[in-house]
């Protein structure tokens, strides 16, 4: 008889023994930064998270470099939105203002800027609008030169989340001429139509104004596909590739941890905000479901998580 139950009779010999550690250096907090001042606007479907404005923002940005994490993945949200997300490449957008104050004043945080023209369009949509489809080619300049913007900004990592075709490829190009040779790109590689996104559409503000994004993120049932998504994104330049949601798409996580790139899992807001709605009501312990949810991604073979847990679970994988 196998006795398994050895390596199981203590907490030492079971941590002696654990194939899957996280650690909190892997993990990467998402921030809401609003245009304007002294804002710090509770989001009521994703308990625990605000949108700041830039002025009120140092009592967050400073748990995060407290915290130990290896930085944040910002989402800008402007007054000004129009058809063409002109605020999404402004020089002096709200999303590139918070960069260099970041940059400036927390120098040690890992800024990832996410790429997409959701937050800054009139419509809501990922990409340009002409009788209400959603133009591929016509998008990827305006993705470029949103990369080239936060770049310039002084962003660590660029995050294209849009899901067009080859916008990997444009914006790599976009990046290498303006002489951003050595900014890495974290691809959305294989980000799903899901109803796991509706919280963040609070905090972002960032709803489409009609039907839904279907025709550009992934069919869920797909996993085949999800695959040869991520491996289009490496061919492309992608430095990092990431499968969006996390806890529904495991196994997608473990396929594309195969191609043996490094890998990024994003625990989106609906994930967070069941186990935060579970937990209020005490139906759960939040601190056991949210560390076993993250070494679940990470025994999956995420390299990397992108979480609204981040900070709790930082100070409890301490504890």
């Amino acid at each position: 008889m196998k006795r398994f139950r050895r390596l199981r009779s203590s907490e030492a010999i079971r941590t002696l023994v654990r194939e899957t550690k996280v650690d909190k250096s892997e993990l990467i907090y998402p921030i809401f930064i609003s245009e304007g001042e002294n804002i710090k606007n509770p989001v009521d479907s994703m308990p625990g998270v605000f949108q700041y404005s830039i002025d009120q923002a140092d009592e967050l940005l400073q748990r995060i470099s407290d915290s130990g994490i290896s930085g944040l993945l910002i989402f800008g949200i402007p007054k000004h939105k129009d058809e063409m997300a002109s605020s999404a490449y402004d020089e002096n957008g709200v999303t590139q203002q918070a960069i260099r104050y970041i940059k400036n004043k927390y120098p040690e945080l890992l800024v990832i800027a996410d790429v997409c023209l959701c937050e800054y369009t009139s419509h809501g949509h990922c990409g340009v609008v002409h009788e209400h489809k959603i133009m591929n080619d016509e998008t990827l300049p305006l993705l470029s030169k949103m990369a080239v913007s936060l770049a310039k900004a002084g962003a660590d990592i660029i995050a294209p989340s849009d899901m067009m075709d080859g916008r990997v490829a444009a914006i790599r190009a976009a990046l290498d001429k303006n002489g951003f040779v050595s900014t890495p790109i974290m691809s959305y590689s294989a980000k799903f139509a899901s109803a796991y996104y509706s919280p963040f559409r609070d905090a972002a503000e960032s709803a489409p104004c009609f039907g839904d994004r279907k025709t550009y993120q992934m069919d869920y049932a797909n996993g085949k596909e999800a695959v040869r998504e991520v491996e289009d994104d490496i061919l492309e330049g992608a430095d990092i590739v990431m499968v969006k949601p996390a806890l529904a798409y495991l196994d997608i996580v473990k396929q594309a941890s195969l191609l043996g790139y490094p890998l990024a899992v994003y625990n989106v807001s609906g994930e967070y905000s069941m186990v935060k709605a579970a937990a209020r009501n005490g139906w759960i312990d939040e601190k056991k479901i949210v560390l076993e949810n993250l070494t679940a991604m990470k025994r999956a073979g995420a390299n990397i998580i992108i979480t609204y847990h981040a900070l709790d679970a930082a100070r409890w994988l301490e504890e």
